[in-house]
């Protein structure tokens, strides 16, 4: 992980916090206790900041610094406020476009689908806060600097987003399995945004359920899924071909 981007000692992560800085992802030693820990869970729970509580080797290995039991690491870029993205793209006259990224874990991923959304045309990508990849060295290398390119919104809720949309004009549609249509069966030529699922779950049945629509990839072979960021870049180039024609 790289050093410039992280911060760590108790004081240290909860002063970034109280100041606004964007933190991707907070470790804490196992078991760590006193009035400093307690107020720094208590801004974790109020911010809705990612956690992994971890042995303190971990910490050791992320800084060889005095961590106190505490290190964060700061999110290299901005990101953009769901609300303003969804009006710009909608007043600059282009058929919008988004992806809605339900828990995807694996940063790698995450940075591949990020690259391929940013040659499609993708106008933003929303996140959720909790359970997210974080944006970090894998994620910008493996995007190709995409990352930089490509809004990013983190929001408290997937489902939050959704209605947004939904009440923006915008159709959701879900990438799953559990369907009989397939892409193929799909009007991507309206505005539109696609929810691809975590890598082990895929889409949040909860969430699912509030798709407008769902849309299957065919597979032909034995394997019953595909990985998700060539899931979803097929998915992406048959709205490029759909919006071509």
């Amino acid at each position: 992980m790289e050093q410039e981007t992280l911060i760590f000692g108790l004081h240290s992560v909860i002063e970034a916090i109280q100041a606004g800085k964007t933190i991707e992802k907070i470790f804490i030693q196992k078991g760590l206790q006193g009035n400093l820990a307690h107020d720094l869970e208590s801004l974790i729970r109020k911010e809705s900041i990612n956690v992994s509580y971890v042995p303190i080797e971990k910490l050791n290995r992320l800084t060889s610094k005095n961590h106190q039991g505490a290190v964060a690491q700061i999110s290299p870029i901005e990101y953009h406020d769901i609300e303003n993205l969804v009006l710009d793209v909608i007043e600059s006259g282009k058929t919008p476009l988004f992806l809605l990224l339900d828990q995807l874990s694996d940063v790698r991923n995450f940075g591949a689908i990020i690259r391929t959304a940013e040659c499609t045309g993708v106008n933003g990508i929303i996140i959720q806060k909790k359970g997210s990849a974080p944006i970090n060295g894998d994620t910008i290398k493996t995007s190709a600097g995409a990352v930089f390119k490509m809004p990013i919104c983190r929001v408290d809720h997937i489902k939050d987003a959704m209605f947004h949309l939904q009440a923006s004009g915008i159709a959701v549609i879900a990438a799953t399995e559990k369907t009989n249509d397939t892409i193929y069966d799909i009007d991507f030529t309206v505005p539109c945004a696609i929810i691809m699922g975590s890598e082990g779950r895929g889409i949040n049945p909860s969430v699912l359920k509030l798709a407008d629509s769902k849309a299957k990839l065919p597979l032909l072979g034995s394997i019953e899924s595909l990985n998700v960021s060539v899931a979803c870049g097929a998915i992406l180039y048959e709205v490029v071909r759909q919006r071509l024609v």
